[in-house]
């Protein structure tokens, strides 16, 4: 007999018929033998909803009223679900996260989980009963309602998958698992069968929505196996699982992009030390995450230009905090450019494999797609081009890597 997390995502309970699905694909695991904790997103849209309701009421609506608010989309999911369960003759019971409980910090909004306790789940399954809990949602040691940022319930199922020391975490979506890119922009998106926790996390990092990428180093830290499968389709799905599982076949495994990105270009700063720390402190303190970084120093090594990039909605506070520090910088000009994209090709094969670098450039090159900037890593290479040339250089990129 195993022990398994089933984790069913906002679209797989989206709608009552939808729930009604689940709650069959739950009895059919459970009448296996195995013994099931499922894991509930709210119903999609639900939490947009209740946010935009909160955004009506005040812009710095309080982080801790908005817990509360945010994580009552679950427990409405999670009461459903595990009536649909009893309906169709399997003992169940929902959980919510104050009530096991999940135990988080207070950084609300976007908390972290530091305990589970697992007692009286583990004794309601070992009597052949399915518990269902409320993802994304814990409580602080202030006995406050918590939640853990977006599509935290993919954190929820692994941090319960690691407590209850589970044989297998299964995240059920709308897709039939973990794609070579994103199907909506390229029809020939492929299933890919294993993929490595590091590349997954790139993956997800770089804008692959099928888990979150908190979810995925939690599950690489503790080793947890993840099997990303669909609600409406029986194939295979996904396996993650660790790197020295997989036989790589092809250098690149994935194309991933996010859209909405801006680049900032500060203009005439002297080169000396410590110019870069006084630009990014005062960005970092206002919690302005930065991407890609380039630095170019003038011929004559007295003057610099310092580049980065940034979410296009952090655009218009990087701006203002710039020229708050404009005499501590000692800058000429800036300049930004928005509506840009990033896009990425993913794959632990280019750890021995010289050449990519060059094969990715050209072929963009060749369908005139210009590079703005670049980043990469072991396992990954990213570049920043122009929103709208997105979907042709991911198109380029799938079949000049033999992804088609």
């Amino acid at each position: 007999m195993k022990r398994l997390v089933l984790k069913f995502g906002g679209t797989s309970v989206g709608t009552i018929e939808k729930i009604k699905k689940v709650a069959n694909i739950i009895k059919k695991r459970f009448n296996e033998g195995d013994e099931i904790i499922v894991v509930v997103s709210a119903m999609s849209g639900v939490t947009d909803e209740l946010k935009a309701k909160s955004d009506l009421i005040s812009k710095n609506f309080d982080n801790k009223e908005l817990d509360v608010l945010l994580s009552s989309g679950e427990q409405v999911s999670c009461s459903l679900l595990s009536g649909a369960l009893i309906d169709l003759g399997v003992k169940a019971r929902s959980w919510l996260g104050w009530q096991i409980p999940i135990v988080t910090n207070d950084n609300y909004t976007s908390s972290q989980i530091m305990k589970i306790k697992t007692d009286e789940i583990l004794n309601f399954i070992s009597k052949k009963s399915v518990a269902v809990i409320a993802g994304f949602q814990g409580i602080s040691k202030e006995s406050r309602i918590t939640t853990l940022g977006r599509g935290g319930s993919d954190l929820s199922a692994v941090a319960i998958a690691k407590f209850f020391q589970t044989d297998s975490c299964e995240i059920y979506t709308d897709v039939e698992g973990v794609l070579t890119t994103d199907p909506s922009i390229n029809e020939k998106a492929k299933k890919i069968d294993k993929i490595s926790y590091e590349e997954m996390l790139e993956m997800a990092s770089l804008g692959a929505k099928v888990m979150q990428p908190n979810a995925v180093q939690a599950s690489m830290m503790d080793n947890i196996p993840i099997h990303v499968r669909s609600t409406f389709s029986e194939k295979s799905g996904t396996k993650i699982i660790p790197e020295s599982e997989i036989d790589y076949k092809k250098v690149v495994t994935g194309i991933a992009y996010s859209k909405g990105n801006a680049k900032v270009s500060i203009v005439g700063v002297v080169d000396k030390p410590g110019v870069a720390a006084d630009v990014f402190e005062p960005i970092g303190k206002n919690n302005i995450n930065i991407d890609m970084v380039i630095q170019n120093t003038s011929l004559d090594g007295k003057n610099a230009n310092i580049t980065f990039t940034i979410k296009q909605e952090d655009l218009k506070r990087t701006l203002s905090i710039i020229e708050k520090n404009k005499e501590k910088i000692n800058y000429n000009k800036i300049t930004y450019d928005d509506k840009l994209a990033k896009v990425s090709i993913i794959g632990a094969g280019m750890i021995a494999s010289p050449g990519v670098t060059h094969k990715m450039f050209r072929s963009l090159a060749n369908e005139k797609i210009n590079i703005l900037a670049i980043s990469t890593s072991e396992i990954k290479i990213s570049v920043l081009i122009n929103e709208n040339l997105t979907q042709k250089a991911v198109k380029t990129l799938h079949k000049t890597f033999d992804l088609n």
